[in-house]
């Protein structure tokens, strides 16, 4: 059967955030409907959780089977797979009913008004899903994510030619090896790179920033990688981690007239990525505002655009813990599909 040429699925149920968004919009439809048939809060969370008995296992059906039919749906109009839609949701709410039937005995159970129910109900979730669908496409997500992108630039740039200026005063015979590394930020700065670079390229570029801020700050930045070449491949929406380690040298190097130390660590974990960023912070610093700005904000809205639910950006102090660590470090810990 031939593709239209203007097919587009509306219908994606395969992803983690659809599954958890679906199943709590069940939960909470349930939850208001039994308040009217309910006199006190134990005899509605008794009648919740019976009526979940059913509920839960039908809107999972109603999830797997969608999921299963995601390239057949594809190759249907708009119009049709809002009927397949449906149509499942009638049968996942005739297969609830059942499920109550075998879980209480019911004699005289509502097999018409279940199998409506679940068909409303799905009708709403295909509506919702066409929306999420048409927030996501292609060029929608491209530009947010220039737009987001953009707004890093400017700062990013001038924050580096200044520290190239500041090293062509001071000390002139190196700055023809600190100019030929701006040129390469520069030219991965300014590229179009599309939705997402990989890890390995993100990388790299961090690695140009800290050899300029090396020359720049000497002894005073310590800089340490723990790099797992298994998680190289993973996506990562442009310049995401240069903020993140420009924050580092700012609020850890920068402040401290010993220097600081600043680690970059990636892990395959299984079906996920961990990179963590962390820099000492010396006493000076406020715990309260260390890290805080555009570039964590920023960072964490382009993550979530790209990833959703499936990525996780968390970022805060950690005190020390013992002497062998007199600093408080201030961690910033990504997780990304690998």
């Amino acid at each position: 059967m031939k593709m239209p040429s203007n097919a587009v699925l509306i219908f994606d149920a395969c992803q983690v955030g659809v599954v958890l968004r679906t199943v709590l919009l069940v939960q909470t439809v349930l939850a208001v409907v039994v308040m009217f048939f309910t006199d006190s809060f134990l005899e509605w969370a008794s009648k919740l959780a019976l009526v979940t008995g059913g509920a839960l296992p039908g809107t999972l059906l109603w999830l797997i089977v969608a999921c299963s039919l995601k390239h057949h749906l594809q190759r249907l109009t708009r119009q049709n797979q809002y009927v397949c839609g449906i149509g499942l949701g009638f049968i996942a709410g005739t297969y609830a009913c059942g499920m109550l039937v075998l879980a209480a005995a019911v004699s005289n159970a509502p097999w018409l008004a279940s199998g409506c129910a679940g068909a409303l109900i799905a009708a709403a979730l295909v509506a919702a899903l066409e929306w999420r669908a048409k927030g996501r496409t292609p060029a929608a997500t491209t530009a947010k994510l220039a737009e987001l992108q953009s707004r890093i630039r400017p700062h990013f740039l001038f924050n580096t030619l200044n520290s190239a200026i500041a090293l062509v005063r001071q000390e002139p015979a190196r700055a023809e090896g600190l100019l030929e590394d701006l040129s390469d930020l520069f030219r991965a700065a300014l590229a179009e790179h599309g939705e997402s670079v990989t890890l390995a390229q993100e990388i790299e570029l961090a690695k140009n920033y800290l050899s300029i801020e090396q020359v720049r700050f000497g002894e005073r930045l310590h800089v340490q990688w723990q790099l797992d070449p298994a998680a190289a491949h993973a996506k990562l929406p442009p310049l995401l981690l240069q903020p993140l380690v420009e924050n580092a040298v700012r609020h850890g190097v920068e402040p401290s007239p010993q220097g600081a130390k600043v680690m970059i660590s990636t892990q395959r974990e299984g079906s996920k990525v961990v990179v963590t960023i962390s820099n000492s912070l010396p006493a000076s610093v406020s715990k309260a505002t260390a890290g805080q700005g555009m570039a964590l904000n920023n960072v964490r809205e382009r993550l979530n655009l790209l990833h959703d639910l499936e990525s996780s950006f968390q970022a805060g102090v950690k005190d020390a813990q013992d002497d062998t660590q007199k600093d408080a470090q201030y961690v910033v810990r990504m997780e990304i599909p690998a």
